[in-house]
C-alpha cells in the first residue's frame, strides 16, 4: 500500500507542496494559505496521514519561521513605532481574549477552563501566516509591515503568559527553561557577528547550524518545561534581529532553507487537523467564534490604527492580518486536549476557527486591502540607505 511506503508518503507531502506553490503562483494567493487548503484536501480526501517524521519537520519549521518573523523586526521601527506596536498588539490580545472567554463560559456552557483555554485560543495572532505573507508581498521591507510583524508578537507574547498564569507548571524544568534561554538571548547578538565572521561564508554553512542547534536546544528544554518552543524562537530571532538587518544575505539563506523545505509541512500539517464532517457537525459555533474573533479584533485593533493615523486602506489591511490565527492558536488548543480542560469535540470546533481565521481573513485582506507600496502616504518601503544608516 502507499500509506506503507516511505518514500511514497514523502512524494505524497512534497508533492501537495509543489502544488500549492503553483497554485499560489497562478492565483496569486499566499502559499501558506494554499497548502493549507491542500491540507485539508490531503487529509480528508488522499488519506494523507500525520507520521512521525513530517510531524518533526512541521515542529520545526513554525519555530523556524517564528526565528525568521523575530529576526525581520527592525529595532529601529520597534523603538520608534513603540507606542503603535505595544498597543495594538495588546488590544489584539486582550479584546478577542475577554469576548471568547466571556462567550464560551456564559453562553455556549463550557467549563470555566474551557472557556479560558477558548479565549487563549481565538486571542492569537498569527506570526507564521503573517510573516509569510510579509516576506511574499514585499512588505517585510516596509514600515507598516516591520509595525504588524511587531505587534504579532506583543500579541503572543500575551497569549504564552496567560497559559503561564493559568496553567503552567512552574518546576525545576521551567527555571532551567528560563535560565538558558535568558542566557542565550544575552550571548546571541554578542556571539554572532564573531562567529560569521570567523566561520561563515562557508560551504558547510556553519553558521545556520548554529541557529538551528540554538533552536533545537531551546525547543528541547520549553518541550522539558511543558512550555512552547515558538516563544523562545522568537526572541531569539528579535535578540540577533539588528545583525540581520544588516546582513541581508545570511537572512535570505535562512528564509530560503526554511521557505522550501520546512514551513510547508507546517501549514501542510495545520489543513490536515480540520476534519470536514466534525467541521459540517460544529458549523454554527465555529461560526459564532470565528465571528466573536474577527469583531473583537475589529474592536480592538481598528481604533487604535486610526489613532495611529494609519490610511483607511493601511488600518483595515492590519485589522484582518491581526485577525489571523494558526501556530499558537493550534498549541494553546492541543494544550488543553492534552490537560483534559477541554474535550475532542471542543478541540475539533477550536482549531477550525483557528485555522479558518489564519485563511479567511488573510485572503480578504490580500484581495482588497492590501497596501500599495511606495503610494504616498501609504507602506512607505524603506530605502537602502536608511536601511544602511540603521544599520
Amino acid at each position: 500500500m502507499v500509506l506503507d511506503n516511505t518514500w511514497l508518503i514523502a512524494a505524497l507531502w512534497v508533492g501537495l507542496a509543489l502544488a500549492a506553490s503553483l497554485i499560489s503562483v497562478r492565483l496569486g494567493i499566499s502559499v501558506a494559505l494554499v497548502e493549507i487548503m491542500m491540507g485539508v484536501l490531503g487529509g480528508n480526501f488522499l488519506g494523507l496521514e500525520e507520521v512521525a517524521w513530517a510531524t518533526f519537520l512541521a515542529g520545526f519549521g513554525a519555530i523556524f519561521l517564528t526565528f525568521l518573523a523575530g529576526a525581520e523586526v527592525d529595532p529601529y521601527v520597534l523603538k520608534r513605532k513603540f507606542k503603535e506596536s505595544v498597543g495594538i498588539g495588546a488590544a489584539s490580545f486582550l479584546m478577542p481574549f475577554l469576548a471568547a472567554s466571556a462567550y464560551a463560559f456564559y453562553i455556549a456552557g463550557w467549563t470555566q477552563d474551557a472557556a479560558l483555554i477558548c479565549g487563549i485560543a481565538l486571542s492569537t495572532t498569527s506570526v507564521a501566516v503573517v510573516y509569510a505573507v510579509m516576506v511574499e508581498t514585499g512588505l517585510n521591507q516596509t514600515e507598516l509591515g516591520k509595525i504588524i510583524l511587531a505587534a504579532c508578537f506583543i500579541t503572543d507574547l500575551g497569549t504564552v503568559l496567560a497559559l503561564g498564569v493559568f496553567f503552567a507548571n512552574f518546576d525545576i524544568w521551567m527555571a532551567v527553561f528560563i535560565t538558558v534561554s535568558v542566557a542565550v538571548f544575552t550571548i546571541t547578538p554578542r556571539l554572532t557577528p564573531w562567529f560569521v565572521e570567523r566561520y561563515g561564508g562557508r560551504i558547510a554553512q556553519i553558521e545556520v547550524k548554529l541557529f538551528v542547534f540554538l533552536l533545537l536546544v531551546l525547543g528541547g528544554l520549553a518541550l522539558k518545561a511543558n512550555s512552547e518552543a515558538v516563544l523562545p524562537a522568537y526572541i531569539l530571532g528579535l535578540s540577533v534581529a539588528g545583525y540581520m538587518m544588516a546582513h541581508k544575505e545570511l537572512l535570505h539563506r535562512l528564509r530560503t532553507i526554511a521557505f522550501a523545505f520546512f514551513t510547508p509541512f507546517y501549514f501542510l500539517k495545520a489543513g490536515l487537523h480540520v476534519s470536514l464532517p466534525a467541521m459540517a457537525g460544529g458549523i454554527i459555533l465555529i461560526s459564532i467564534l470565528m465571528a466573536v474573533k474577527v469583531a473583537a479584533k475589529f474592536v480592538g485593533v481598528w481604533p487604535l490604527a486610526k489613532l495611529f493615523r494609519f490610511s483607511n486602506r493601511d488600518s483595515m489591511y492590519t485589522t484582518l492580518l491581526m485577525s489571523t490565527g494558526l501556530t499558537f492558536g493550534t498549541i494553546s488548543a492541543l494544550f488543553g486536549l492534552s490537560q483534559n480542560l477541554i474535550t475532542q469535540e471542543q478541540y475539533t470546533i477550536l482549531v477550525t476557527v483557528v485555522i479558518g481565521s489564519a485563511i479567511v481573513p488573510t485572503l480578504i485582506a490580500q484581495a482588497f486591502f492590501r497596501p500599495i507600496i511606495g503610494r504616498p502616504g501609504d507602506s512607505q518601503e524603506l530605502t537602502e540607505d536608511e536601511e544602511r544608516k540603521r544599520a
